[in-house]
């Protein structure tokens, strides 16, 4: 790479570090370091929530997979998309308007506080292993671009995410997302999509060079389409990283519409993905490994300067993921887990206040940061880690949350059969089929459906005042859980 594209990659390192700064000033207190005061527009909200859940998965990735599969490998990238959209219209609303700060302190707050346990546990560790696949995937671009060690190429990207999501936490992580988002629209959106395209002869030259089926949007296979769905459109209803940028929109109609927007971005994303990929596929059809599709097209098609930004997308997709998991790990552990810990075992019934909240919270993203670069450094097979991940996320959660939010009848008793037998399914399966198959979801949802409607069922409905609570705290008005269902400290 020229000189040019190094000093566009550093000036973007530079101002992503600058931003990250800057937001330092907003952080004034807890719920500014957490959620940005909650008070985030339109704009800000739809570019961070589309940051977010846009990483190198869906960058990287995406082009690998029309690469492999044509128009058809735009479905996981689709299924985010549908996910993103399907929390935004269905329940982003109600989400909001609990003010809470974990998925955990909603399932508290619905059922009593034990259904948090479990949850809170569950969820640490899907956002822990979410950040460090997305530290290993942006240290994979920095090897490539600066030709340093593996293991150097991660601390320099784990350090800089970690710097500036511990100064300012979710305004600086918003602020910079907002940079990544519009880096990572001009460079795929605009830049590489359509010289892309148009390297490869056009729409109709590109179709005659591919190979038979690429422009099926069903190649790829219906059974992995339907498992896309389930582990990538379910997991978007119940992530905790998903949930907390929810949280950081000013009202009701931002989180409904801004979300809407976002969704729709994540389905033009997809389909331009695809179609870059095809558009390699028809240029270089013997490439070693689909693996390398990005790289090749950015490499032999862009010029210089043009090309150093494309990188710099890249890498801002990676980076808003990464800080995205970073923020919502830490926020989980300090307020779910130590939180909890802490009140157990000094009998500490007082909030700390918002100077010790955002202490904590800092000391909670570096040592959760450093701890996610020392994996990165170490773990080699990272699709195992986070499909696990995702597994139990989608098989022990995605019941007993959803079911809180539409199913009145649904109960305490069930939420814990539910997140037991979807569990324990999910792992038995995973042990018995192998860490990557179908099996585990499949079984591990219908496990705990079933759990979850059969206990319900079996046992006493929740209390009616707690019910009540519930309902008014949906329903935006202040309300104070009745003392069978203490509040978290921490709401």
């Amino acid at each position: 790479m020229m000189a040019v594209d190094y000093l566009v990659m550093l000036g973007y390192l530079l101002a992503i570090v600058g931003v990250g700064w800057w937001g330092k000033r907003l952080a004034a207190s807890k719920s500014d370091f957490l959620v940005a005061g909650r008070r985030l527009g339109p704009l800000m909200y739809t570019g961070t929530m589309a940051a977010v859940v846009l990483g190198g998965a869906s960058t990287i990735g995406g082009v690998r997979l029309g690469y492999t599969y044509g128009l058809s490998g735009a479905a996981m990238v689709f299924a985010i998309g549908l996910g993103l959209l399907a929390l935004s219209v269905f329940f982003s609303a109600r989400i909001a308007r609990l003010r809470v700060y974990t998925v955990a302190e909603m399932l508290s707050l619905r059922y009593g506080d034990a259904a948090s346990v479990i949850s809170g546990v569950v969820m640490w560790v899907y956002t822990l292993m979410l950040a460090v696949t997305s530290t290993i995937a942006y240290a994979s671009v920095f090897d490539v671009l600066f030709d340093v060690p593996r293991w150097a190429a991660v601390v320099i990207g784990g350090t800089i995410v970690v710097g500036y999501s511990a100064l300012g936490g979710m305004w600086s992580i918003t602020l910079t997302d907002m940079v990544q988002f519009v880096i990572k629209s001009v460079g795929v959106l605009v830049l590489l999509l359509p010289i892309a395209v148009i390297k490869a002869g056009g729409f109709s030259e590109m179709a005659d060079r591919l190979p038979h089926g690429y422009l099926s949007p069903t190649s790829i296979g219906g059974q992995t389409i339907f498992t896309y769905v389930l582990i990538y459109t379910f997991g978007m209803l119940i992530g905790q990283d998903i949930w907390q940028r929810v949280f950081t929109a000013r009202n009701d109609r931002v989180a409904t519409w801004g979300g809407t927007a976002a969704g729709i971005y994540c389905l033009v994303y997809a389909l331009a993905g695809a179609f870059i990929g095809m558009a390699t596929k028809a240029l270089y059809p013997h490439l070693a490994s689909a693996d390398q599709a990005f790289a090749t097209i950015v490499q032999h098609t862009l010029p210089t300067g043009i090309r150093g930004l494309v990188l710099a997308a890249a890498l801002s997709a990676m980076m808003s993921t990464a800080s995205g998991a970073l923020i919502a790990s830490a926020t989980v552990a300090n307020n779910d887990i130590w939180a909890r810990l802490r009140r157990r075992t000094t009998g500490a019934t007082d909030a700390p206040d918002d100077r010790d909240e955002i202490r904590s919270n800092r000391l909670a993203i570096v040592v959760l940061g450093v701890t996610a670069i020392v994996i990165a450094c170490l773990l080699g097979d990272v699709l195992a880690a986070l499909t696990v991940a995702y597994n139990l996320l989608v098989g022990g959660l995605l019941v007993p949350i959803l079911g809180g939010l539409v199913w009145k009848r649904g109960n305490l008793p069930g939420a814990l059969a539910a997140m037991i037998a979807g569990g324990l399914t999910v792992i038995t399966l995973m042990v018995v089929e192998g860490l990557l198959a179908n099996e585990p979801i499949y079984f591990g949802l219908l496990a705990a459906l079933v759990a979850y409607v059969a206990v319900s069922l079996a046992t006493k409905p929740t209390e009616q005042a707690a019910v009540d609570a519930w309902r008014r705290r949906v329903a935006g008005e202040p309300a104070t859980a009745p003392e069978a269902v203490p509040a978290p400290a921490t709401v």
